[in-house]
């Protein structure tokens, strides 16, 4: 109402200053003048009337529309809510007595487009040897957001070895010299721990390559090449940073890492390794 006033006081004073002096047949008039004054006025009064009119029906379907917004708001955070609460869930397994977590989360070996699950591993392991088929059929059912890889343990130069035929083996699997990658596989198992064959030297490994019709030049050119010697160092660098001591391992995402003697058994393993799994899934 303020506002209104100032704004027809100002519309009197700008009528006023744009008058002309009054002449004699004016001033013997004031009656008229008067009038014509008073009916000006009157035509400013509607004027400004309807102009305020107008912007006060403006401002209050502004507030309007300003007062359902936060109701809209609060809609959503409702729903993030409910959204919330519907994905929450009992965890079965604890951090520090089925799993380790690793601070801070490490790298792993592909990009972050998956959940990354990683076995380290040692051919020459007979825990390993146990829990191959359990891994080959769990990976074989896994999760479409989830990428399973395996990385060979490093300690020591037998199993420096066992890495570099590993990586020689990957290569060539990929590279389609090797056409069965799960037969090969089981062959070097079968090799260390039904044979006896420790495969201690180059030319002992290159004898079971040979076997899968891996030529000579095709083994030795994979075997000494730059790519997995790069690989090689990837291996021990995570493995370090995993801080593994034993195999078989198991590391989710670069940030848990859990294995049978923390789950009990190769069945609950694999329960907590698909807890883990939901667990970055959720994020």
């Amino acid at each position: 109402m303020k506002q209104f006033s100032l704004i027809v006081l100002a519309f009197f004073f700008l009528a006023a200053c744009g008058q002309k002096e009054p002449v004699q047949s004016e001033v013997d008039a004031p009656v008229a003048a008067e009038e014509a004054a008073s009916g000006e006025a009157g035509e400013a009064t509607e004027q400004v009337d309807a102009i305020a009119t107008e912007t006060v029906e403006e401002v209050l379907e502004v507030v309007e529309e300003s007062a359902a917004e936060p109701a809209a708001d609060e809609q959503a955070i409702l729903l993030a809510q409910a959204d919330t609460s519907a994905i929450a869930r009992e965890w079965q397994f604890k951090e520090g007595e089925h799993y380790m977590r690793l601070v801070p989360t490490q790298p792993t070996v592909g990009g972050a487009d998956k959940i990354e699950v990683a076995e380290i591993f040692w051919y020459g392991c007979p825990h390993c040897f146990t829990f191959e088929p359990v891994i080959n059929e769990w990976a074989a059912n896994k999760p479409s957001n989830v990428r399973f890889v395996r990385i060979p343990a490093m300690w020591n130069g037998a199993l420096v070895l066992h890495a570099r035929l590993f990586y020689t083996e990957e290569i060539l699997v990929r590279n389609g010299v090797i056409k069965d990658a799960q037969a090969f596989r089981d062959a070097v198992f079968e090799e260390y721990h039904r044979r006896g064959n420790r495969l201690m030297s180059e030319a002992a490994i290159q004898k079971v390559f040979e076997r899968f019709g891996v030529s000579a030049d095709d083994f030795s050119r994979t075997w000494n090449s730059f790519e997995v010697d790069q690989k090689l160092r990837v291996a021990d660098d995570l493995a370090r940073r995993y801080s593994v001591s034993s195999v078989p391992v198991v590391v989710v995402n670069g940030k848990y890492r859990t294995g049978a003697a923390e789950a009990g058994s190769y069945p609950k393993l694999l329960e907590v390794i698909d807890e883990l799994i939901a667990r970055e899934s959720a994020r």
